[in-house]
């Protein structure tokens, strides 16, 4: 995949929970070239600190528009600089960067709990409206802001709690096994915490449905030169960032 680096012009920010914001920037090169999975290194170009950019997953793209949406947690110094950022400032953008998802799925199903939620809003946008069902889990109703993200384009969405405020109580775990025995998928695409993935992953292997995992990683270069992301794949150590971040789970060999 090609990868620009671009200034970009904020658009707007707008407070999603409490922890949780999205931005959306203006950089008709990268939304151009994005494709479900990939992810983009920024730098808010008014500040010297700090010194890295930080990946983010694309959780959208207007191509008419030339803009992409970013979503993400206020956890330190770099996302607090970016949480301070107003329409009209600008970022500086490489991207994008990866490998995307397989997009030949017939029937998919999305599992996504956290900020693995943003990749696969992308994901959910690439396969058209009403064409992916989606499964995801918080540990209470207030992380689920993300049902409003998604309404639009899931046809079904299901909805776990850690303490049961909303959807089924219990993880992603608790409803996955059922939907996979009935539901038909061909497919399906997780994002969110290791454990998760692994545990999803392991059930898809056990009722003979393809997986593909979407690997969260620090990444502090993001073109496969620092090796901060390296990680043990199948015969091979695997860069999450120039290898992936998109890997079928049979290619993983350490989470």
């Amino acid at each position: 995949m090609s990868k620009t680096i671009a200034s970009a012009k904020v658009i707007g920010q707008r407070v999603l929970n409490s922890t949780t914001k999205l931005i959306n920037v203006y950089t008709p090169e990268i939304a151009d070239e994005a494709v479900p999975g990939q992810f983009v290194n920024v730098k808010v170009c008014k500040n010297t600190a700090p010194l890295l950019r930080r990946p983010f997953g694309v959780a959208g793209v207007n191509k008419a528009e030339g803009t992409i949406t970013m979503i993400y947690r206020i956890i330190g110094e770099a996302t607090h600089i970016l949480a301070d950022v107003c329409s009209g400032d600008e970022l500086s953008i490489v991207g994008p960067l990866g490998h995307g998802f397989d997009m030949s799925a017939k029937k998919p199903l999305l599992v996504g709990g956290g900020l693995g939620l943003a990749p696969l809003l992308f994901l959910a946008e690439g396969f058209g409206e009403g064409n992916t069902d989606i499964l995801m889990g918080g540990r209470s109703a207030e992380e689920l802001f993300w049902t409003k993200l998604y309404e639009s384009l899931s046809k079904n969405i299901y909805l776990t709690t850690d303490d049961g405020s909303v959807g089924t109580k219990g993880t992603v775990m608790a409803l996955l096994p059922q939907l996979l025995k009935e539901g038909g998928y061909d497919c399906v695409y997780v994002c969110g915490p290791v454990p998760m993935m692994r545990a999803v992953a392991n059930a898809c292997l056990e009722a003979g449905v393809k997986c593909q995992v979407s690997l969260e990683k620090y990444m502090a270069c993001g073109l496969g030169a620092c090796l901060s992301c390296a990680c043990e794949g199948i015969g091979k150590r695997i860069k999450v960032c120039k290898d992936g971040p998109v890997f079928w789970a049979e290619e993983v060999g350490e989470w």
